[in-house]
């Protein structure tokens, strides 16, 4: 399928107010590559009230709207919006009793949006809203790789592995689960003149979530998450203002909305790295003696963490096994093949990656490239079973590093 039908797509359902955009990308539990067997992906309450209010009905036993669905323009059937609420109503058996709210009737594993191949994909839920003229409907989009994710990203902003984002109203998403959103008071002023480096951002995060408790896995998820908040915040205080003044038109708007959306796009891989230095630095390596940050090996190749330094790769002399390298990306759905040119002496590539989850198929792919998955612990019950124990964890990756330098 060109691209252009994509891009048609886009243009087609980005019609604000009547459609609100939904996007996340793809859990191993949503396209059930993990062995689950859930009646389909989950929505939000907060997304799908507003755009289906006759599901909230909390007074009825899972209460459903039957609605037309179409995905990727071809896959188009009828679909059940449904509330499970039995938790309200204390009915069932306590392990069973849920408060969630879920479309099913996808039409099982030939669906694009249950394809355990589309775990990680970026997928738009363009919902039209349920209104007095027009009943509720929704268009799905399934990225088929990561030149449509770009492409969508380049309209919306990043979409960060494991939270759901809104468009077009960019204030509206779903609030981070860390509790470190700042009150306008306790924005630095000098943070509205300028918005701050990611560099400042994540330290900020850091002071927030000393955690000298918690293990390095624990300490990167949830200082990524308070670092998001305080961003949003940081937006909100910013950008609303301006918002509430409303616009003249579409290129008024872009004025805002564009800096906005590049902002966010330049500070996802970077404050990923930054939180991962940092921890580094807090478990006792020492930079340019235990690691090297983005030092430039081979002439042209640029591998984000270098174990034990650009000193001892670039020593012939040195034991290539005792060599680790570390790529960091958010998501690695197709970009993880970008890492096997990077450190030709180190034929293992180890991969940092937030994703929640990869097919089998996938993985095996990785594997067999030389690619190890470095995935924080918390997040190992998104993948599929046969695959979790061969990923480590930040600690494992950190106890490996340690083991070499001896």
């Amino acid at each position: 399928m060109p691209l252009w039908e994509l891009e048609d797509w886009l243009e087609e359902h980005d019609q604000p107010p009547n459609v609100l955009w939904g996007l996340k990308r793809l859990s191993a539990n949503d396209t059930q590559a993990n062995g689950s067997h859930q009646a389909g992906p989950y929505i939000p309450k907060d997304i799908l009230f507003r755009v289906v209010p006759s599901l909230d009905r909390p007074q009825k036993m899972n209460p459903d709207v039957r609605f037309n669905l179409v995905i990727n323009n071809s896959d188009a059937r009828m679909a059940r919006a449904v509330w499970y609420n039995n938790k309200l109503h204390n009915k069932g058996d306590n392990r069973k009793r849920r408060n969630e709210t879920r479309i099913t009737g996808l039409g099982g594993s030939a669906s694009a949006l249950l394809d355990p191949e589309s775990t990680g994909a970026l997928t738009v839920f363009a919902f039209w809203k349920e209104m007095m003229n027009q009943p509720f409907s929704c268009h799905i989009w399934v990225s088929r790789n990561e030149i449509e994710a770009d492409i969508i990203e380049e309209r919306t902003g990043p979409v960060p592995p494991g939270q759901w984002v809104t468009y077009p109203d960019l204030f509206t998403g779903l609030r981070s689960k860390a509790d470190c959103s700042l009150d306008p008071e306790e924005i630095p002023p000098e943070w509205r003149m300028q918005f701050p480096s990611s560099k400042i951002l994540v330290q900020r995060a850091i002071d927030m979530r000393r955690m000298d408790y918690a293990d390095a896995d624990h300490r990167l998820l949830a200082r990524r998450a308070c670092e998001f908040a305080i961003y949003r915040s940081l937006e909100k205080a910013v950008y609303i203002p301006r918002i509430i003044q409303g616009f003249d038109g579409i290129d008024d708007f872009l004025e805002i909305a564009h800096p906005i959306i590049q902002r966010r796009r330049s500070r996802g891989g970077r404050s990923l790295e930054l939180h991962i230095r940092s921890i580094f630095l807090e478990e006792n390596l020492k930079e340019e003696m235990d690691f090297s940050w983005q030092p430039t090996v081979d002439e042209d190749s640029h591998p984000d963490f270098l174990f034990p330094n650009i000193k001892a790769y670039s020593d012939p002399q040195f034991p290539s096994d005792r060599l680790r390298m570390l790529a960091v990306k958010s998501s690695v759905r197709e970009r993880w093949r970008q890492i096997l040119k990077e450190s030709d002496r180190i034929k293992i590539k180890h991969l940092l990656t937030l994703q929640e989850g990869v097919s089998e198929k996938q993985f095996t792919a990785m594997m067999d490239e030389g690619v190890r998955l470095v995935v924080p612990e918390r997040l190992h019950k998104r993948y599929p079973q046969a695959v979790r124990n061969d990923l480590l964890t930040l600690q494992d990756f950190l106890a490996e590093v340690r083991e070499q330098a001896r």
